[in-house]
């Protein structure tokens, strides 16, 4: 076990510099600078001082090397939009808000999709079944902004049971985080039930039934351990598009977020606060997965033997 969490860490650092490198490179081919924006009103002088304050005016592999050597320092350098703020400042703002809309979407998809799952699968083809499949095809087909709409109209405009945006308060976010949450409880409750009724077929379940142990036993302790392992792979990408996805959502609900910083970052064409927030959240994610990847192999220890074989 120890040997494949160095080579899972190992792997970690070496995408993270394969998605840094990429990034940084894209991102500067594209023709011009945050300098020549229409509408800044610099002289030439100006923005070749600009340029030259911002090391931009270098070679692009000197660029690239000066980077790498502030990124290892954890210095994500100033936004070019601000001078005033960082870019580690900004993050240091803007993740929390988003970090924490992201965690309840994402227990609440888990706690959702996976009782949707269950209650399917144990009432296979009666009409609770055929209603959360329904709901299921409904969140895996609908983007999360038209829900996002759908949710405003209603809930605060209609109903007025819930403030329409901003941040603050916990009923600030309830309609973002069942927004972004709708599509992840679909798939998971898809997945869930499909395992568990593989799984309740399975020699050791009519073993454990036949020991007399009540139906509530049977799906918890035995059932379940094995039919949620593919939601636990599954948990890595889910949380990616968790995140990602909640830059449309805050920039609907006018959520002060990582979203803001990023979105303003492209617009205003700031190098810094685009790598910045687009190497934070790749570390993040990618961290994400390795955790999972330990997960799985407590939660199964044959994971575990095999990759010792290995």
């Amino acid at each position: 076990m120890l040997q494949f969490i160095i080579r899972r860490f190992i792997s970690l650092i070496v995408t993270l510099w394969l998605i840094v490198t990429l990034t940084f490179f894209l991102m500067h081919a594209i023709p011009g600078s945050p300098f020549e924006k229409e509408g800044k009103g610099l002289s030439d002088e100006v923005a070749q001082n600009m340029m030259a304050y911002y090391n931009l005016d270098k070679p692009l592999l000197v660029q690239y090397g000066l980077y790498l050597e502030k990124l290892v320092q954890f210095d994500l350098g100033p936004s070019i939009a601000n001078a005033s703020d960082s870019v580690n400042k900004m993050i240091g703002r803007g993740f929390p808000v988003s970090f924490q809309l992201g965690i309840v979407s994402v227990l609440f998809a888990i706690v959702v999709g996976i009782a949707l799952g269950i209650i399917a699968a144990l009432r296979h083809n009666q009409v609770i079944d055929y209603v959360a499949m329904i709901i299921a095809v409904i969140g895996i087909s609908v983007p999360s902004f038209v829900i996002a709409t759908l949710l405003i109209k209603y809930l605060a405009v209609k109903w007025g049971l819930l403030p329409t945006a901003t941040w603050g308060t916990w009923k600030h976010i309830i309609m973002p985080a069942l927004a972004l949450s709708f599509s992840p409880i679909a798939i998971i409750a898809r997945l869930t039930r499909t395992n568990m009724l593989e799984v309740l077929t399975q020699e050791y379940i009519e073993t454990a039934r036949a020991k007399g142990l009540s139906p509530f036993q049977i799906i918890m302790k035995h059932a379940l351990r094995n039919a949620v392992l593919p939601v636990v792979t599954l948990l890595g990408s889910l949380i990616a598009n968790v995140l990602t996805g909640s830059f449309v959502i805050e920039k609907i609900f006018a959520i002060p977020g990582m979203g803001k910083f990023f979105v303003a970052g492209i617009n205003n064409r700031d190098y810094s606060v685009i790598m910045g927030t687009t190497v934070f959240y790749s570390a993040f994610l990618i961290l994400m997965m390795f955790v999972v990847d330990i997960l799985y192999g407590i939660i199964d220890p044959r994971i575990k033997l095999s990759r010792k074989e290995s």
